[in-house]
């Protein structure tokens, strides 16, 4: 028996992520490769960089691929007394100045003062705790893949970015191209933290600006290959789609902003791809057209609420526990403390490892 194919997206959130790494971690802990086959992975910011390591860990040969999620994100996080310092230092005076108890100035990553600044507070920190080129060549060999070229023999992998000056969104294709450091950079540079990525004459700005993760493109033959279409698509999201009451702080109104901004491209996704599965049920095409797109059956119905009526496709989503998402604020995305990724980590474990159940008794039972 054949298994069922799935691709999973994964959106982005800064360091919220490692909730995406603890996810990703208990999928393969769990046995997701005994019941299912990965046709693709796609992420955004933070998501890229764990979709990275799945497919990179893929591309080796891993056997252990939670381990590679695991020792990046052991990396990523504050290990000394001055690591920590510097990261509660950061984090407290972010959230200081969000509820206007410290007055807000607003610098550029291109400042010369800043970069100096930032040099010498970080002088007596691990490179690639404040390096994040660094801790990316730590941990991915680009020389290698860029030796290797396209992989169209492995599950696609494609990282949303976008383009300053033209104002295109972009995917960067293993299936199409090698992967580089660039194109994570790219995902990752957040306007005001990161100057733009500039390579190949263009400029990169982070990927929320982009598919938030991109999800259509998962059910495209044009993007996956004809044959990693998938039967299912995962989402790892990182942004609540609701909260419980009307944010009135400034600090509680930036972060529900956030969160509403992060999630607006994957509804949007989700409503175009709902909508064309409709007109598929519903014969708007011919079977000849169709052949083009390598699209045989109806298979792109959005289930992404639990009130929904049963349809024959399934886009379910990998969430944080309610406790987990009532407690965190815009701040904790760029928390690296232990603490802080230890919890989003346990928690994506856990969620993963229950809704992973849940999909192998599913599919058991059909």
């Amino acid at each position: 028996m054949s298994k069922r194919r799935i691709a999973i997206a994964c959106q982005g959130g800064g360091s919220q992520t490692a909730f995406t790494a603890g996810a990703l971690k208990a999928l393969y802990d769990g046995g997701f490769d005994e019941h299912f086959r990965l046709t693709s992975i796609s992420g955004t910011s933070g998501g890229a960089l764990c979709a990275t390591l799945v497919w990179y860990a893929l591309l080796k040969g891993d056997t252990d691929i939670p381990a590679r999620l695991m020792d990046f994100w052991a990396d990523n996080t504050a290990q000394t007394q001055a690591e920590e310092h510097f990261n509660r230092y950061v984090t407290e005076s972010l959230r200081a100045t969000n509820k206007g108890q410290l007055p807000q100035f607003n610098f550029s990553p291109y400042s010369p003062l800043i970069q100096t600044m930032m040099s010498l507070t970080t002088s007596t920190l691990r490179p690639h705790f404040t390096d994040f080129h660094a801790l990316l060549t730590k941990h991915i060999d680009f020389e290698e893949l860029a030796a290797t070229g396209p992989r169209p023999d492995l599950p696609a992998l494609l990282l949303g970015a976008a383009e300053v000056l033209s104002g295109q969104l972009v995917k960067f294709n293993s299936r199409e191209q090698a992967i580089r450091i660039e194109h994570l950079l790219s995902s990752c540079a957040v306007p005001n933290i990161f100057p733009a990525v500039e390579f190949d004459g263009g400029a990169y700005w982070d990927g929320l600006f982009s598919d938030n993760p991109p999800v259509d493109e998962l059910a495209k033959a044009v993007y996956v290959g004809a044959d990693n279409l998938p039967e299912e698509i995962w989402v790892i999201k990182i942004n609540p789609t609701g909260c419980r009451q009307v944010p009135r702080a400034p600090e509680q109104i930036a972060d529900r902003r956030n969160e509403m901004v992060g999630n607006m491209s994957l509804f949007h996704q989700l409503t175009n791809i709902g909508f064309l599965n409709n007109l598929l049920l519903r014969g708007a095409f011919n079977t000849d057209f169709l052949d083009q797109f390598h699209i045989s059956e109806p298979v792109l119905i959005p289930r992404c609420f639990d009130n929904e009526p049963a349809q024959p496709y399934h886009i379910p989503f990998i969430e944080m526990s309610q406790p987990l998402q009532d407690d965190l604020d815009y701040e904790t995305k760029i928390d690296r403390s232990p603490e802080n990724l230890g919890r989003l980590i346990r928690d994506g474990e856990s969620q993963a490892k229950q809704f992973l159940a849940g999909r192998i008794a599913a599919l058991q039972a059909a």
